[in-house]
């Protein structure tokens, strides 16, 4: 009898070995800022170009890179759209331009002159991701919001706060570039203010 069959055999009974899977380790709710934080970051003290990306970020759901790779002809004001090329996944969208977003960016334009792409660094270099983080940190020290976040919050509170407006989550799905609702789903545990807009079925009979 082989080794791997007599240690399948108990008292003469085939023992019955049973896989048991390790549960998932669930995924870690979004940090956002609240609304309050959030004007509190656009409002503290910095120059008009780290102003003009960091209500960009914000105002229409950007990752970093998707920012950073943006032109000026993006910006289709007549509109009020924000194309993003080649986001994630290699998938074109547009979402959301602000007006505010709007006349920040041209505040910049107006003192800074970009050769190419709508934010560069120094030399017309590509303006690089750590940048575009000690910016926002720094915008973070100067607003005095002591907690640990990073740029990418503000996308998520970008999400947050539409769903608590009550913006269709498939509308946010596309302004994101989420492949699927699921994704876009998990705002909805973070948004204990919508929770407070839902009536009882009873108080409606």
């Amino acid at each position: 009898m082989s080794r791997n069959r007599a240690n399948l055999l108990y008292l003469g009974r085939p023992r019955i070995v049973h896989r048991i899977d390790r549960p998932r380790k669930g995924k870690p709710l979004p940090k956002v800022l609240s609304e309050e934080e959030v004007k509190r970051l656009l409002d503290a003290p910095m120059n008009s170009k780290h102003r003009a990306m960091l209500m960009l970020v914000y105002s229409a759901g950007l990752r970093s890179g998707e920012l950073l790779a943006l032109r000026p002809d993006d910006l289709d004001r007549a509109r009020s759209l924000l194309r993003v090329q080649s986001g994630k996944g290699n998938k074109d969208r547009y979402t959301l331009l602000s007006q505010r977003a709007v006349e920040a960016v041209d505040s910049y334009l107006s003192e800074w002159k970009p050769k190419r792409m709508l934010f560069e660094g120094q030399n017309g270099g590509p303006y690089s991701r750590q940048s575009l983080a000690k910016v926002f940190q720094a915008a973070m020290q100067k607003a005095g919001i002591q907690r640990d976040l990073t740029l990418h919050s503000l996308r998520h509170s970008f999400a947050t706060h539409l769903l608590e407006r009550g913006t269709d989550i498939r509308y946010i799905q596309e302004l994101l570039g989420h492949a699927s609702t699921r994704t876009t789903e998990i705002y909805t545990h973070v948004t204990p203010r919508t929770l407070g807009r839902i009536k009882s079925p009873l108080d409606e009979l």
